[in-house]
């Protein structure tokens, strides 16, 4: 209280104008309000902060200063994925999700955001085309969220709790499933062919039940491999009344099978994932939005907790306007009483997407997959010929992705540090989350690498294993 002049960015600090705030609230100090608090767990001495910046050019040039210190793609060669990508961001899709009838997290009202509405219900609508789904919901915070409650989906539509897992999902998608559905799903991972990586049948044939409510694998998955035994997998998950789910990357769907088109009898029930791929930049771990598409069927729909957009004719002739559709089915609605507590923090992501798939078209999608295959592939064969490394691990067709294995005596994280030193980052260290690959990196390489940025690559890696 007695601080003779104001703090530079809390106008309230002034002792004047804080006499007059207690004054008004009837409180002799600020300690009134901490009366609760138990003076043992008290701090009775000024915080160790630092001096404040008096000036904004000041404040500007320390933070620059930090920022500094961080290393980017930008200037880096970047081979990293697993997760969050990078891909070539059309400058449309920046400057489009930065107008400021746009920007903004909020997914808007139907009554004063017909634009924001219209362009999420585009979104929705190409995502539908590319996935061969009828319904597409307005963005979850991230493909994690997008894959977790789309098992709590599965395990409401069919009354049971168990959820079988592709033992090639990543750690951290399978902590945050175990997060979001702790109290609804028994979890039990599948595991895989240890030569091909592809999901082993004879064990999910041993492992599901009457009991399973879902079964979820990813294409490609999270090791960059292709399934390629997709209709069979919805098959055994058919014949026991479960649900299958899917999580795809959305840029492979240019030249890979939708996961609803695997059979003509049997293909995913549900499928999830992350849209980061279409038009966000990697922005040191996100923006990550995730998707869920099902087919028009009521009761899909209704357990959607998120919001859908769709479209009704208005009083005026062959106009049509755009709103919520069954929103009394969500939290917004019924707070509490909602499927599941959801936000609208990643619509502005939706728009993003819709902005990339209508710029790229279908050519454009299938454009882009062709030359991440092609790419990929001159990759690990390349890799493939350093001694001391095998690329990829697995014998299976690839997406993107794939895992390298080092047999020369070094670790991942040495020979990563030392790439580092050479201006690259080296794939993902394997060797926590899958021991049993012994030295292994997922590398990634997507249509921004050259054929002279993979050569770069391979002649640092000559030097380094």
């Amino acid at each position: 209280m007695d601080q003779p002049t104001v703090y530079p960015y809390i106008p309230n600090s002034a002792p004047a104008v804080k006499r007059q705030m207690l004054d008004e609230v009837g409180a002799a100090s600020a300690d009134d309000f901490y009366e609760d608090v138990p003076e043992e767990l008290r701090l009775r001495r000024k915080m160790d902060l630092p001096e404040p910046f008096l000036s904004e050019y000041g404040l500007k040039r320390h933070v620059e200063s930090i920022l500094a210190k961080n290393k980017t793609t930008g200037e880096y060669l970047s081979f990293l994925g697993a997760g969050c990508y990078q891909h070539h961001v059309p400058a449309v899709c920046d400057e489009i999700n930065t107008r400021a009838e746009f920007l903004t997290a909020y997914a808007g009202e139907p009554y004063d955001d017909h634009g924001r509405f219209q362009a999420l219900f585009e979104y929705a609508s190409m995502m539908g085309e590319l996935l061969n789904m009828d319904v597409v919901n307005v963005p979850t915070y991230d493909g994690f969220q997008a894959a977790a409650t789309s098992l709590r989906m599965a395990c409401r539509l069919t009354g049971r709790r168990e959820v079988l897992l592709a033992r090639t999902i990543s750690a951290d998608l399978l902590s945050k499933i175990r997060d979001y559905c702790k109290r609804s799903s028994e979890i039990k991972l599948i595991g895989y062919d240890s030569a091909t990586g592809q999901l082993d049948l004879d064990v999910l044939e041993a492992a599901i039940s009457d009991r399973t409510a879902a079964v979820y694998f990813e294409n490609p998955s999270y090791l960059g491999l292709i399934e390629t035994q997709g209709e069979e997998i919805a098959r055994i998950a058919h014949e026991r009344g479960a649900v299958c789910v899917v999580g795809a990357d959305p840029v492979s769907l240019g030249v890979l099978t939708p996961p609803a088109d695997y059979g003509a009898a049997h293909g995913a029930d549900i499928v999830c994932g992350d849209i980061q791929p279409l038009g966000m930049r990697v922005q040191f771990g996100g923006g990550q939005a995730g998707y869920i598409a099902t087919r028009d069927e009521e009761k899909y729909v209704m357990e959607y907790p998120s919001r859908l957009f769709g479209l009704a004719p208005t009083r005026v002739p062959g106009e049509y306007g755009f709103g919520d559709v069954a929103y009394e089915r969500t939290s917004f609605a019924i707070r509490e009483e909602g499927k599941e507590w959801v936000g609208t923090a990643a619509a502005l992501w939706g728009i993003t997407a819709g902005v990339y798939l209508a710029l790229m078209g279908p050519q454009g999608m299938a454009e882009i997959g062709e030359t991440i295959m092609a790419r990929s592939r001159y990759a690990m064969l390349k890799l493939d010929g350093i001694a001391g490394v095998t690329a990829p691990v697995f014998r299976s067709p690839h997406f993107k992705e794939f895992v390298v294995n080092f047999h020369t005596g070094k670790s991942v994280a040495e020979i990563n540090r030392d790439l580092l030193a050479r201006g690259i980052f080296g794939g993902k260290d394997l060797t926590a989350e899958f021991p049993e690959l012994g030295n292994s990196a997922l590398y990634c390489v997507t249509e921004v690498h050259t054929k002279e940025d993979i050569d770069r690559l391979v002649d640092a890696l000559k030097e380094v294993v």
